[in-house]
């Protein structure tokens, strides 16, 4: 920026200039003219790049606690860098702005948060171009984009879109590859999946999957961490049986609820109601597969005070602890760890015995606190049970005994090496080895659990 002022008799002016100014002072026929030249500094580029909702290419974030985002027209949705507990670390995401919570509504899930310093950069070529300080390129959108970018636009439904070609089309758009998140009027396509985070502060992929199966039903199921390979357990499905009305895509509506759209071009609600429905005027909504696999639409009022928070308006399943079907995987819980719903959520506790396998990941796996032995030295002098109500690993029985008692089913787990636990329930003895998965508290079962472990290490 140029500011001209222009003097006669320039020998007599008085120059003071503030503010951070630097000049350059000429003559000409008599006239003393001034060209003064703003600092650069006092307008960084990517607040000079972005016009309501466009980013330029060439614009330009750098991972700080101070850098600017970029932000939708009303404001409502940041794209940048959020600052992660760890105070090095950045999150490239996308957030709702007006509340204190900054929540994250969209990333990047197969990277790591980027260190200070790195940067995202809208290029003409390659889209989205996130690069760390030495900047080589950590990720980039060029991959899938047909053509080149002319600018980039975040609208108030909190999508990126990258522009472009010839007729100014949409080339990319983050809508299209969603986290763990759908927002209002976002949807999700056969072969697209919602993924949990792996921990409530870990925004790696976990292990809880939204998904179309292929005969057009929509599960909540799970892979296992961190080899990724599938699991056949499902904590949710839609009920569809004809395969020529399957499904291929939802939507979450603008009130809150999520629409199931058919081959046969039908609509039809499958989770929330119109008698449960929030304007979203009032409203900000999200609809997340949470870390715990607890799919949940979530809403937080756009005028907020000391007292807001986000509230669930719905989530499925309503016990993650007992909703599964299949025999594979650990559970909604790690391996050998006890499932107890509050609230709807899962709350997993290793037995006592037994410790994390992690120690900063309660909802992982739990290990004995003894090596389990069937060396020839007798069991009833090593082991003693822990009697626990109301426990089960129903996916874990090697054996059972009928017609049993509680006497017998004590001495057959102790007696024999591979019995980790002994279930003891309606005359029934079912002995369970390791690792016990699927493990939950049923308080309709009416059972008890005989939980072997070292007398040396007694809990």
């Amino acid at each position: 920026m140029t500011l001209l002022i222009t003097y006669f008799n320039c020998e007599h002016a008085c120059l003071k200039f503030s503010c951070g100014l630097n000049y350059l002072l000429t003559t000409c026929n008599g006239l003393c003219i001034i060209h003064l030249f703003f600092f650069i500094s006092l307008f960084p580029l990517n607040a000079l790049a972005q016009n309501n909702g466009t980013v330029a290419v060439g614009s330009i974030i750098t991972a700080s606690e101070i850098s600017s985002p970029w932000l939708s027209p009303s404001q409502d949705f940041a794209f940048g860098f959020q600052p992660l507990r760890d105070k090095d670390l950045f999150l490239l995401s996308i957030w709702y702005n007006k509340i204190p919570e900054k929540t994250v509504v969209w990333y990047v899930n197969t990277i790591d948060p980027v260190p200070r310093g790195s940067k995202i950069e809208l290029n003409s070529d390659f889209g989205l171009v996130l690069s760390d300080p030495q900047n080589q390129t950590i990720w980039n959108t060029e991959w899938i984009l047909p053509d080149r970018v002319d600018h980039g636009f975040l609208n108030d439904t909190g999508n990126f879109i990258l522009i472009g070609g010839s007729d100014n089309r949409r080339l990319w758009e983050s809508f299209k590859l969603p986290a763990d998140t759908l927002l209002p009027l976002q949807e999700l396509e056969y072969g697209i999946d919602l993924i949990s985070r792996l921990s409530e502060t870990n925004f790696l992929r976990g292990r809880f999957y939204v998904r179309f199966q292929r005969d057009g039903n929509l599960v909540l199921t799970t892979k296992s961490v961190p080899t990724n390979v599938d699991d056949d357990a499902v904590y949710y499905q839609t009920k569809i049986s004809d395969p020529l009305n399957s499904g291929y895509r939802i939507i979450l509506n603008s009130d809150g609820a999520i629409s199931l759209l058919k081959t046969n071009n039908q609509e039809e609600v499958i989770l929330g109601s119109l008698s449960t429905s929030l304007p979203t005027s009032e409203n900000y909504l999200r609809a997340t597969i949470d870390f715990d696999g607890v799919f949940t639409l979530y809403y937080h009022p756009k005028i907020s005070t000391a007292n807001s928070k986000w509230s669930a308006l719905w989530s499925v399943p309503d016990n993650i602890c007992l909703s599964i079907t299949g025999d594979k995987g650990s559970g909604a819980c790690g391996f050998n760890s006890i499932c107890n719903i509050t609230n709807q959520r899962p709350n997993c506790e290793c037995p006592e015995g037994y410790t994390l396998l992690d120690p900063n990941n309660k909802y992982g796996s739990c290990i004995p606190n003894f090596t389990p032995s069937c060396a020839k030295v007798e069991q009833l002098e090593l082991y003693d049970l822990l009697v626990l109500k109301d426990i089960d690993w129903p996916l874990s029985d090697y054996e059972q005994i009928y017609p049993s008692n509680e006497s017998v089913c004590r001495q057959a787990c102790l007696q024999d090496c591979f019995c980790a636990v002994a279930i003891f329930r309606s005359n029934s003895c079912w002995k369970k080895k390791l690792p016990l998965s699927n493990g939950r508290v049923d308080t309709t079962l009416n059972a008890k659990a005989f939980i072997k472990y070292r007398k040396s290490a007694a809990p």
